[in-house]
């Protein structure tokens, strides 16, 4: 997910070369690129080029992440009505709209990609090399609509990637077959996920969740899960961890997830302009990692001084993802457009 994050530094750059020529109505006064009316007089260039370099970053980032199509995706999310399993005040929907999600989706997926079967399915089928912008497009649809979308919607991207699962299905390097139905597997990318998510953004949100809210957090995330073909998913942080250390027998290092770890450091599908912010995050990913998984990716991070360089690093391109993002200005539904119908994790994946 987060690998699209680094076009952050490729928008501001953009705007280097780039003039919004807006048309002059008279000597006095013009039409601003909003649309609005403003008379020279009232004009302040460093704000409004402000402004203009915020939207840009923001429109970049977010047709990365969410595709060209992303306002009707995002339409389609917030005009739509019926119940809704979280509502803003919940911790998933914090957790998941925040910028922490660029360095949190980046660890996600190199720990991952530590558990051989998992990998293999994903080198041999989710085209994230060929088609790597694609794929983190499709993850971050089913993200939102799961976490924000109607139950009904939620239901039907829930039943096409089941659907989906069901299809790939293979031998990895060993000769060992592998399905994405699999619960077993299914239960550790899960796991893996949203330990991630969570880090990141206990470290680098804008407001980290209480130790309540952690434990909400980890209960909401198996709602969707349980229907995806999660068997038992964690109600808590201290199950999460428990269940994270039940896998680490099964866990190797492997040439595909070392291949997937380069990819996604050293050579990301970006222009050379926009890795330097896009490292930012990815920095702060690594940051997120036990040592364990990192000598098991074979990645060179010393570890005490690594975490005080890292973590600044890191919240350093968080903030400016965030910066970036809030110049968008979407619409969002109030309260009274989201209702609750499931208080129980395990009632409503039932």
């Amino acid at each position: 997910m987060g690998a699209d994050a680094g076009s952050f530094v490729e928008a501001v750059t953009a705007t280097v070369f780039t003039r919004d020529v807006t048309a002059a109505t008279s000597p006095r006064e013009v039409t601003h690129a909003s649309g609005r009316r403003r008379s020279v007089e009232d004009m302040d260039p460093v704000s409004d080029l402000t402004r203009f370099v915020q939207r840009r970053l923001g429109t970049a980032l977010r047709n990365r992440v969410a595709g060209d199509d992303a306002p009707q995706h995002a339409e389609r999310i917030w005009g739509a009505e019926g119940e809704r399993w979280f509502t803003p005040d919940d911790p998933i929907w914090r957790v998941h709209a925040d910028a922490s999600m660029f360095p949190g989706g980046i660890a996600s997926l190199l720990l991952q990609s530590l558990h051989p079967l998992a990998m293999a399915g994903v080198a041999g089928h989710s085209g994230y090399r060929g088609d790597p912008w694609g794929r983190l497009q499709r993850t971050s649809h089913y993200l939102a609509i799961t976490t924000y979308g109607t139950v009904e919607h939620a239901h039907e991207v829930i039943g096409h990637v089941r659907g989906i699962h069901e299809r790939v299905r293979g031998k990895d390097e060993k000769g060992r077959p592998y399905s994405a139905a699999d619960p077993h597997l299914l239960r550790w990318v899960h796991l893996a996920e949203i330990d991630s998510f969570l880090r990141a953004h206990q470290t680098f949100g804008s407001d980290p969740l209480s130790p309540r809210d952690t434990d909400r957090y980890v209960e909401q995330a198996g709602v969707p899960a349980a229907l995806l073909g999660v068997v038992d998913p964690p109600r808590s942080v201290a199950e999460l961890r428990r269940a994270l250390e039940e896998y680490r027998p099964e866990l190797e290092p492997s040439e595909a997830a070392r291949d997937a770890a380069r990819f996604l450091l050293l050579d990301p599908p970006l222009p050379f302009v926009a890795r330097p912010g896009y490292a930012t995050l990815a920095t702060g990913g690594l940051s997120l990692l036990p040592p364990w998984a990192l000598e098991m990716l074979e990645i060179p991070l010393p570890r005490p001084v690594s975490r005080l360089v890292a973590r600044p690093v890191g919240r350093f391109g968080t903030a400016a993802v965030r910066w970036g993002m809030a110049g968008l200005g979407e619409r969002r539904p109030s309260d009274q457009d989201v209702t609750d119908p499931t208080p129980d994790a395990t009632a409503a994946a039932s």
